[in-house]
């Protein structure tokens, strides 16, 4: 049975936490200095359509992370479409459907804002990674490009 996790919307004291789970995500990524990751968090949390999404351990401990961004578009008689990006679990609390009730939450958070489509992208070739959100109902039915700025 998995352990209950209580999914909210982060604050801006969860900002400590958050940043250590993305050590989860990207090990290997630079660390802003506090003072700009700051500056950041905050313009994440005041800005319109965006929401990182949280999840707590019993115990409290965040364990696990998305952010969902919804889209305002002019299209598809007007509704606006979701984004999903930075999905992360705490290393030590995989395997627990923590990922898996986030994703659900950002879904429905999305659905609920009226969004016609929810996208997700992963960078990952892991097979097992590939099968979490093929199992958390999003399907590879679109090819995504990208373009990365060069290193300066």
């Amino acid at each position: 049975m998995a352990e209950p996790l209580r999914i909210r919307p982060a604050g801006p004291a969860d900002l400590p936490a958050v940043t250590a789970l993305y050590r989860h995500l990207n090990p290997d990524d630079a660390i802003p200095p506090a003072g700009e990751a700051e500056q950041v968090w905050r313009r994440l949390l005041d800005h319109p359509g965006l929401m990182v999404l949280v999840g707590a351990a019993a115990s409290g401990e965040l364990v696990a992370s998305c952010t969902l961004v919804v889209i305002p578009n002019l299209t598809r008689g007007g509704r606006p479409y979701a984004l999903i990006e930075n999905v992360v679990t705490h290393a030590d609390h995989r395997q627990r459907g923590h990922g898996r009730a986030l994703l659900r939450a950002a879904v429905a958070a999305a659905w609920e804002a009226g969004c016609y489509k929810v996208m997700l992208m992963t960078g990952s070739k892991r097979a097992e990674t590939l099968r979490f959100y093929a199992e958390a109902g999003f399907e590879q039915s679109k090819t995504g490009f990208q373009i990365r700025r060069p290193a300066i």
